[in-house]
């Protein structure tokens, strides 16, 4: 029976960080809402509940209790299936970020909190973490290919091929951003990359400038936000690949576009500005201060920029972001060599 208590707890610690990750998803409905609103002078949704915070059970409760349709024509197991692909991709990189440096709970637990991980401020500190992010975060476009494909639908297959292609497009210039904060760190590890960024002067951001400017463009293309929502793109697709989805099977597309979002915002408080690092608050407070701000920069370029024309899109990946990526990698490479050995 005690050997099954670290399981419990850590079956219970995912739980409660899958539980916060969906209610800070479905609020990020309503935040961006609001300053859409805002930025548009108008109000946003105001009626249900004081200051509409209660928007979101409402949308949920509509989600849920509409009518499900299939399309006729459809494969329906890979109908059905793509929403959950999609969205159990953006949730599983949650299971790697670090939130905290730990929870406090050594004088609880006593050695188990240590030989199980749970006091850590992280569900599964993989000395990985960064290839376990790129893998599962790249694999989400299937989702989005197989409801294109599945749905019978000639907008909603072009939808879905353009999300490949994208995807395929901006992972590469994604990934040679990252790289830049992988040769300073010198780990794999999102908790050690953290730990590295020990002062505000040491964060990547002010270390790898191009390369952050990098990760901002790739990582927007790569969840499909405006101004690189092609994917959906209604004034061409109708709405692209979720066309011919109704009820709870929409909602999941729309709930894993939100945990893309979140998780953006998460990796880039991770990789570039220290994470949970921060005077006199908690750790914790501090994560969340700098993920939920750059959840609000980017619904503030949503608000701000139009849509792309699709072939300057692709043209802009392949031709910009990936030398400018490859410059950085060998920039960053020749210049921390070179300081290495002048310190030697």
């Amino acid at each position: 029976m005690e050997s099954a208590v670290p399981i419990i707890l850590l079956i219970v610690k995912v739980l409660l960080v899958i539980g916060a990750v969906l209610t800070l998803v479905a609020y990020l409905t309503l935040i961006e809402r609001r300053v859409l609103g805002f930025i548009q002078v108008r109000l946003g949704p105001n009626r249900v509940g004081p200051w509409g915070l209660l928007q979101p059970l409402a949308d949920g409760a509509k989600l849920i209790l509409k009518e499900e349709i299939t399309v006729s024509g459809a494969n329906k197991f890979i109908y059905l299936i793509a929403p959950l692909i999609v969205v159990t991709c953006a949730l599983i990189p949650f299971a790697v970020v670090p939130f905290a440096k730990g929870l406090g709970l050594e004088n609880i637990l006593g050695p188990t909190a240590q030989a199980y991980g749970l006091n850590q401020g992280v569900v599964s500190d993989t000395n990985v973490g960064i290839l376990f992010v790129l893998a599962v975060t790249s694999l989400g476009v299937y989702g989005v290919i197989l409801g294109g494909w599945a749905s019978n639908n000639k907008y909603s297959l072009l939808g879905s091929v353009r999300a490949g292609a994208q995807m395929i497009s901006y992972e590469l210039g994604l990934s040679l951003a990252v790289l830049g904060v992988l040769l300073l760190a010198g780990t794999l590890s999102l908790v050690q990359i953290v730990e590295s960024q020990d002062s505000v002067w040491k964060w990547y951001v002010f270390r790898q400038p191009l390369g952050f400017i990098l990760f901002l463009i790739a990582g927007s293309a790569d969840i499909g936000r405006t101004p690189f929502d092609l994917t959906e793109c209604e004034n061409e697709l109708v709405a692209g690949y979720q066309t011919e989805y109704s009820s709870m099977k929409f909602g999941l597309f729309y709930l894993g576009e939100y945990a893309h979002l979140l998780f953006l915002s998460a990796l880039m408080t991770t990789l570039y500005f220290g994470g949970w690092q921060g005077p006199f608050l908690p750790p914790i407070v501090w994560f969340l201060a700098k993920t939920l701000l750059w959840v609000f920069i980017f619904v503030w370029i949503r608000g701000t920029y139009p849509r792309l024309r699709y072939d300057r899109v692709m043209s802009f990946g392949w031709k910009f972001l990936v030398p400018v990526g490859i410059f950085n990698v060998m920039a960053t490479a020749f210049i921390y060599t070179i300081w290495l050995q002048y310190r030697g």
